[in-house]
Formats: structure tokens, sequence, C-alpha cells
């Protein structure tokens, strides 16, 4: 990718919105050469599509934006993974790799840890209430989501920030341009973790417990075999390297955007400090206004017209979920954060076969945090010398930054 077409797609991912104005407003639907695919805007046309994931594959839903360097991707090959996961699979083979997260985020297992990150929530706040300034991302939104789901993972807590680590490297290697020393240290890095997932896997196997990681490697592999093969090790490093990244990296930007979209509507935050009632509803706006997860690609496994725009087999569509959320069809006044809105089935989880299973954990943290700084920290505000500038991605989005002071 050309220089040019660098900086075009750097700055359609730090502020996607204008894009996505236009391409509702067109007559089909817009090729987006900084994506490489058909941009799907409106909010029919991507609930129609998710729907009907034999017409749409999920097989490109992760397709990297920049590939690594040989001597990154001869790194990464003394490492485990690279099979199919949940979210780029289709059909029965979904089904089967979706079902024990299912279980393992089930409304009974999110009931159980939520003590755990309502502790967590509070002695994070604890680490710098008293300071009257925090960088809140490297200090908070970075740090409670990966420590929930690594308890739900089975993770000791002292490997949890080397696995939140290695999550957020495997995305710079595949989404961000490095130079090609500072791609073969993520790669170590990736690794790494790899290989500490390996180790759970191969212990879970040998003395399972009620985790998540166990169900993961029942889901693969029969309790009464000696070992796990070569290829089980492979597949479920794959598996939870896909859940934990997923789990924490999603998270984390959605507590961010949360709080500066809050902050940058100082009359929400008023509001929503003195009646606290009003913190799901803002989660759900939140989620909408600016959601973490802007959109996930699909293949056409056929020939297929859709908003009059015919397509042949094996193109490529994004999905764009922040679209969706703000189409005035479905959202009055879609462009304005609002609170006090009553909420409308949005898409920042998705929607369907490929819902998020963790969609009510994250919204449980995202409550936990508003209750904790609302309650102890009402005078917050974004700080003057600081900008915020977003990440340029469409997976994960929040800022780079949060310096906050009261």
């Amino acid at each position: 990718m050309d220089r040019e077409l660098l900086g075009r797609r750097d700055e359609l991912q730090r502020d996607p919105y204008p894009h996505y104005e236009r391409a509702r407003q067109a007559e089909g639907f817009t090729f987006v050469p900084e994506l490489d695919a058909w941009l799907v805007a409106r909010d029919a046309d991507v609930r129609e599509v998710l729907r009907r994931p034999q017409d749409f594959s999920s097989a490109n839903a992760l397709i990297p934006d920049v590939m690594p360097a040989p001597a990154a991707l001869a790194v990464l090959g003394g490492g485990f993974g690279g099979r199919p996961v949940v979210v780029t699979t289709d059909g029965s083979q979904h089904q089967r790799l979706r079902a024990p997260i299912v279980r393992g985020l089930s409304p009974a297992r999110v009931a159980a840890v939520l003590p755990y990150a309502a502790e967590r929530a509070a002695a994070l706040v604890d680490g710098f209430v008293k300071d009257g300034r925090v960088e809140l991302m490297s200090a908070y939104a970075g740090k409670l989501p990966g420590e929930v789901i690594g308890r739900i993972v089975g993770l000791d807590p002292a490997d949890v920030p080397a696995v939140v680590h290695g999550g957020h490297r495997a995305e710079q290697l595949l989404f961000r341009p490095m130079e090609e020393a500072e791609q073969v240290a993520a790669a170590e890095d990736v690794v790494a973790m790899q290989h500490t997932l390996d180790r759970y896997a191969r212990e879970r196997h040998a003395e399972p417990r009620e985790d998540l990681c166990t169900e993961l490697v029942r889901s693969v592999a029969d309790e009464n075999e000696g070992e796990l093969t070569l290829e089980h090790r492979h597949e479920l490093v794959a598996h939870l390297q896909n859940l934990l990244i997923a789990g924490h990296l999603t998270s984390t930007a959605l507590i961010g955007t949360t709080v500066l979209h809050l902050l940058r509507h100082p009359r929400q935050w008023e509001l929503l400090c003195a009646e606290p009632e009003r913190i799901p509803a803002a989660v759900e706006e939140a989620a909408r206004y600016d959601g973490a997860l802007q959109g996930f690609r699909r293949v056409t496994t056929g020939p297929v017209t859709l908003a009059g725009t015919e397509l042949p087999p094996g193109s490529s569509l994004f999905l764009a979920f922040g679209a969706a959320n703000r189409d005035p069809g479905r959202h009055p006044n879609p462009d304005e954060f609002d609170i006090t809105r009553t909420p409308e089935r949005h898409l920042a989880f998705g929607l369907g076969v490929h819902g998020c299973p963790g969609s009510q954990l994250a919204r449980e943290q995202l409550r936990l945090t508003l209750e904790e700084l609302t309650r102890r920290l009402p005078g917050l505000r974004l700080a003057d010398d600081h900008p915020v500038t977003m990440r340029p991605t469409m997976i994960h989005r929040s800022p780079e930054a949060l310096r906050l002071t009261w």
C-alpha cells in the first residue's frame, strides 16, 4: 500500500463518521479503497448481511491491514495458533467453536465474577484517586478488562499483564505499520503469550478446573486422552488468544470512549453523577454513539444483489456497525450524544449467529466503572493541556491516551 493511501486510511480510521454519512446517503454501496472493501453503512443493510451468513461468509472477518515482514513471520512460526477461530468461521464449525464460549460467559458465570470485578475496579481507582490527575487508559481501562477475563478463563493473576501485552502486540503487528525490527519484537511478544496459553491448555487437560479454559479444552479434546496433540494445542491457543483479545481490548476501548464522551458533554456527566440510576442507559448510548468495534468484514459466497449493488462471488464488504448506529432511519438525531434517549437496539455488539457472546460482561464492567467514577470523582474533567487523539483502528476504537483531572 502506497504512502498516500496509508495516510488516507489513517485519517479514515481516526474519524470514520464523515465517510459513513456519505456512504449512507449514496445509492447502493460505496467501494472504499482505503478499506479495499464495499462499505455497508445503513442500519437495514448491515442487519440484512448479518442475517444471511450463508451468503456473506465471515472467513475474511479479521484479515490484517498489514502483512508482517518475513523476519516477523519467521518468529511467529515458532509459536502456536494460526487456526480458524469463532469470528472467522461459519456454519457447524462456528457453532462448535462458539458453544464453549457461550457456556463460559453465561449470565451465571458473569454474575459470579462481578464481585471480583467490583473489587478490582475500586482498587484501581484507589491507586490514583488522591493524585488529582490520571491517564485513564493505562491506569484503569487497560487493566480491569484483562484482569476480569483472565479470572473467567482461569489465568493466574501474575500471567495476566504479559497476556494482555501480547494481545496488544498482536493487534499492532497486524493492523499498524511498523519498522521491521519493531515487527520482530512484537512477534516475539505474541509468541511468548502463545506459549503461556499453550501451557494453560496442557495443564487444564491434565487437571480440569471450573473455568473457561477447561471448557475450551473439553470442546477440543477428550479428557481421557493422554496428552493433547500438536493440532489440538494449535487450535486451543488460537481459540484462547482470540477470546482473550476480544475480552480485554474491546472493553478497554469501550471504557475509554465512554468516559471521553461523557466528559466532552459536562452536563451529561453532571446528570449521571446526580442520577446514577441512568448509568445503564448511558452504557447503551455510549456503545451506540461511538462503539469500540466499528465493524467486521464479510465476503460473498456467490453472486448477490443488495441495496441495488451487484456483487460477484468473493466480494469483500466492511459491515460498519458504527455507521449503522448513526443511521437517522433508526436513531433520531444520531450524532447527538444523549444519555436520556430511550435506548434503541443498536449494533455495537453485532447481531445474529455472530453476536458478541461477551456483550453482557462488557456492559457490566462499564457499569461498574461509571458507578465508581461518578461516586468517587464527580469533579472529573478532561485535562486542558492534552488534546485527545483517537487510535487509528476500526476494531478497538478508543483514545490513544485519556488524561483527566479533578
